[in-house]
């Protein structure tokens, strides 16, 4: 009968693992998780994926927790559906909607020209409901106790905005941009500029630099041992990262 290997008997992991963290835990409850598995060898992630969005969560285990930053100031790639019948505190899922009257909806060619809007460089204030630090304060935490209400203007960046599908009330869209850009900005603004709703039923992040969610393995599916061939090795992360934008 085989011995089982202890946590201090395993061999060191060094490395990535780009996880499809689904909607429900938070990003440190997956890095947790990936921890205990990886027998308590040090973890982090490359930025916080929101519990109540999905897809590409990078983490960094060993020596590859010191790229973490520079992971994290890629680029990343998200997809979302964006409802415009209605709207909500934190511009997403976490409570029921509130819907929104509208005398006409908008046409798929009103929609187009209102995103044009939102390519390239803009001011963009920061959901009150975000983990964005305030004084040494999650964000989020203030709004709760209504402490908070507006997050200045800050410069955010998207490189492209493409519109995937239209169905009243419903926008899908595909956004490459920087880091600090807010997915649920985008649909609360959006909502403003058509002079109707907006809130995200969905997000999902598909990119985080060179990381993609073809790469990536579902949270569920992570072994309950892992080992140094389930990771992208150091040379492989500093090889992708070298070439990220």
């Amino acid at each position: 009968m085989t011995a089982s290997v202890q946590p201090n008997e395993r061999p060191r992991l060094d490395g990535f693992l780009i996880i499809d963290k689904p909607v429900g835990p938070s990003s440190m409850k997956a890095v947790a998780r990936v921890r205990w598995c990886a027998g308590r060898t040090k973890t982090g992630h490359a930025g916080t994926l929101d519990p109540l969005a999905s897809g590409v969560l990078v983490l960094g285990l060993g020596k590859a927790t010191k790229h973490l930053q520079t992971a994290m100031a890629t680029d990343k790639v998200y997809e979302t559906t964006i409802d415009l019948s209605g709207t909500t505190p934190t511009f997403d899922a976490e409570v029921e909607a509130q819907p929104v009257i509208i005398d006409t909806p908008p046409d798929r060619l009103a929609v187009e020209a209102v995103l044009d809007r939102f390519r390239g460089t803009i001011q963009q204030a920061p959901p009150a409901f975000s983990a964005m630090k305030v004084n040494g304060q999650r964000a989020y935490q203030l709004a709760r106790k209504g402490e908070i209400a507006d997050l200045p203007e800050r410069e955010a960046h998207l490189h492209t905005l493409d519109l995937l599908d239209y169905q009243w009330p419903n926008v899908t869209l595909r956004i490459h941009c920087r880091k600090g850009f807010y997915v649920r900005a985008l649909a609360r603004d959006l909502g403003k500029a058509l002079d109707t709703g907006g809130w995200c039923r969905s997000i999902r992040r598909t990119a985080v630099g060179p990381f993609t969610i073809e790469q990536a393995t579902r949270l569920d599916d992570v072994p309950e041992v892992l080992r140094a061939e389930d990771l992208l090795t150091l040379e492989d992360v500093q090889a992708a990262l070298a070439q990220a934008p």
